[in-house]
């Protein structure tokens, strides 16, 4: 198995993982619909709770969003399309992939 090999294993390997601890978040999302009787609870803490909801949903959002990356990932993985650029089809640097394996675009393209 060379050095490639590898790398490749365990960008594979990561990538199952990240995938696995965000459906896990996912799953456990507790963004609960907002009370907005006003006899019950104040205006403020309705206010705090509409941030709060918002703010759960947002993360939900990001989380939904990177999960579909990172499959995306596998599926280049799987292909033999994974580490090259999108826009210009050369290699992405190894280094720029361990730290973000769902990165479509090299440096050059990204900037």
């Amino acid at each position: 198995m060379t050095t490639q090999d590898t790398d490749m294993k365990q960008i594979k390997n990561k990538i199952e993982q990240l995938v696995t601890e965000l459906n896990e978040q996912l799953e456990s999302d507790q963004t609960a619909t907002v009370e907005l009787d006003q006899s019950r609870v104040g205006r403020l803490s309705r206010m705090d709770a509409l941030q709060g909801q918002q703010m759960g949903l947002a993360q939900k959002r990001r989380n939904e969003q990177r999960v579909r990356a990172l499959e995306g990932a596998l599926r280049r993985i799987e292909s033999g399309d994974f580490g090259y650029c999108f826009v210009c089809g050369e290699e992405i640097a190894p280094e720029r992939l361990k730290f973000d394996p769902a990165v479509t675009r090299c440096i050059s393209c990204t900037e």
